[in-house]
């Protein structure tokens, strides 16, 4: 995600300042980074693509004057990294600067509005049209905080923002909805920040602000308020944590806190532009032949597609590790295959491989990624962004709940087009899916202590077997895998019905086996195995519908999940099991930000 800072001073000069908070937010990964400050009523700007150390070396961002301003380092997701689309923006006056994290969804339609007006556009970002709607307020007689305020009331989707104002020269104005936003309180300066360790080394007094919340801050004051005007009352907070632990958000470790991240994750990626789906669906529907390539945790993410596909679009299609495709598809491409290639980072070496053979037939790619301007982008003939910001953490939590959520989304809109659901059907399917932060945020809440209890019990454990049916093969499959790459435990993902194909062999008393078992048309299947492997001693922990009394009985630990359609289950599924290894591999005193012989981007063959 993007990192904001500003800073509103009584007598001291800014700028170095300015970038020293930035750098404290560089673990938030970026591709830009600007500042902007006011000095003799006139904006000063240095930005540029790039690291902040590059940039300064450059540009020396210390020179900008003044005693207020607004930093940036920008997370790419409309326009490429560029200068031109480095924070702050402007207005066509040239007098306000606005800083933006979060996605405007309705960008193109009050972009178009402000350019039948005469506004003219310097980049190609969403935040664009904040500024210049601030301005048309300003221009009819609202000071800088109303025509915030105004503005915020036409925006659709997220934001954290901060603003500075030629003309008014000591406040800032920030506000946020869905997108973080807090604000420090100094000795004759304030502070307004994405994050608590921008500022954390000269304050540890944080007022936090909550969604639809406006704060007006000058050197000596801090007025909250709601979007209707009214004054709030907010309480000043003492913040004794380390940089570090503040780095994050005061969990122990950044694979945590962006397991708690996903709810804000998925909610931006379902907030994506339609014509980003539009295409892609369009493509997929004259191909022939379909196939996911992708590797690790984006492997699973396929595969779990295309029980998506056959079920909802009864599209074939066909999941393949990455690093096996092009032997394994040979010279069986031509221009009617369409390769959807996932990764997370868009640098994934066996992907772009698979890609760069499929190119040669003429094949379609299509690439799922979460970091814009990445190597697959140049690649692909059509890139979809998933929202998820970035991950610290070497094991993927956040993006590959994600990529499953992207997936459901061209799944639906592809089977809509295709009519194999009805208008009715395809909108029920999509308030199901618009459901789902809140309820990652619900099982978050309700089974972290739960998932921490059964790691206490099972951390001595060296084996454990992840089974599920259906789409839940692949939720098996990664459940595993993240308990063996953080933990070290042998874990291994299977279909359940094959199980008894040889590792029920395996099955002694006190063996760990983790069904994920759904209410759908496999739940019937999949209890005959529990009872299998219950008969032979297993210790069953089971993923389960709240509604599920049958394998609750059967089980020794079940989590209990809210009901969702079947086909979403992958993504509320996983959760308890990203916990539970989490916690397996604390409990075992492993790293689970940095697991041996990993890296967070694989880029060798």
């Amino acid at each position: 995600m993007c990192g904001i800072i500003g800073i509103v001073s009584n007598d001291r000069h800014v700028a170095s300042l300015l970038r020293e908070c930035l750098k404290r937010l560089e673990y938030r990964g970026y591709d830009s980074v600007g500042i902007t400050t006011i000095y003799n009523s006139t904006l000063h700007t240095k930005k540029d693509k790039g690291k902040i150390d590059e940039i300064h070396r450059k540009l020396n961002f210390d020179t900008l004057p003044g005693h207020i301003g607004i930093g940036h380092t920008r997370w790419a997701t409309h326009g490429p990294p560029s200068k031109r689309n480095a924070h702050p923006h402007m207005d066509c006056t040239g007098k306000i600067a606005v800083v933006h994290n979060g996605i405007i969804e309705n960008f193109l339609e009050l972009r178009k509005q402000l350019e039948e007006k005469g506004h003219v556009f310097q980049s190609d970002t969403d935040t664009e049209v904040i500024p210049h709607l601030i301005e048309e307020y300003i221009a009819t007689g609202y000071n800088l905080a109303d025509a915030v305020r105004e503005t915020l009331k036409q925006l659709k989707g997220s934001y954290a923002i901060a603003v500075i104002y030629a003309e008014e020269p000591d406040k800032i104005v920030c506000a946020r909805k869905d997108s973080p936003l807090v604000i420090g309180v100094g000795e004759k300066v304030v502070y307004c920040a994405s994050d608590i360790p921008a500022f954390l080394p000269m304050t540890n007094k944080v007022i936090f602000l909550n969604d639809g919340e406006l704060a007006i801050l000058t050197p000596y004051s801090v007025t909250v308020q709601n979007l209707e005007g009214e004054v709030l009352t907010k309480e000043v907070k003492i913040i004794n944590w380390t940089a570090e632990m503040a780095q994050k958000g005061g969990f122990p470790h950044f694979v945590l806190k962006e397991i708690h991240e996903q709810p804000r994750a998925i909610r931006d990626t379902l907030r994506t532009r339609q014509e980003y789906v539009d295409v892609f669906v369009e493509s997929i529907m004259k191909a022939k032949r379909i196939y996911f390539v992708a590797a690790g945790t984006s492997y699973h993410a396929g595969l779990t597609a295309t029980y998506m596909f056959s079920k909802l679009a009864k599209t074939y299609s066909q999941a393949v590790i990455a690093s096996e495709f092009p032997e394994f598809i040979g010279e069986t491409l031509d221009e009617d295959t369409v390769i959807v290639a996932i990764t997370q980072s868009g640098e994934t070496a066996d992907t772009l491989t698979a890609v760069r053979h499929a190119t040669k037939y003429g094949a379609k790619i299509l690439a799922i990624t979460n970091v814009l301007g990445s190597s697959i982008t140049r690649l692909a003939h059509h890139t979809f962004y998933m929202q998820a910001g970035p991950e610290i953490g070497v094991v993927a939590t956040k993006t590959f709940t994600t990529q499953l959520a992207t997936l459901a989304l061209i799944t639906i809109n592809l089977a809509r087009q295709n009519g194999t659901l009805t208008d009715v059907e395809a909108k029920q399917l999509f308030e199901e899916l618009y459901q789902i932060p809140a309820k990652v945020k619900e099982i978050i809440e309700t089974h972290e202590e739960r998932a921490k209890t059964l790691a206490e019990k099972c951390y001595l454990k060296n084996n454990f077997y992840f089974l599920g049916r259906g789409i839940s093969t692949a939720t098996a499959l990664e459940g595993a895998l993240k308990l063996k790459e953080i933990s070290y435990i042998h874990a291994e993902g299977y279909p359940a019905g094959e199980s008894k194909h040889g590792p029920i062999a395996l099955i002694e008393p006190g063996y760990p086996c983790v069904f994920i078992a759904p209410m759908d048309e496999t739940h019937k299947h999949i209890i005959g195995n529990i009872m299998e492997m219950k008969a032979r001693g297993a210790e069953i922990i089971a993923v389960i519908d709240k509604s599920d009394q049958d394998v609750s009985q059967l089980a020794d630990t079940a989590f209990k999940m809210p009901s969702t359609p079947a086909i979403f289950t992958p993504i509320t599924y996983i959760i308890p099991l990203q916990l539970f290894a989490y916690y397996v591999a604390v409990k075992r005193g492993a790293d689970p930000d940095k697991p041996r012989n990993l890296a967070k981007s694989v880029t060798v063959v």
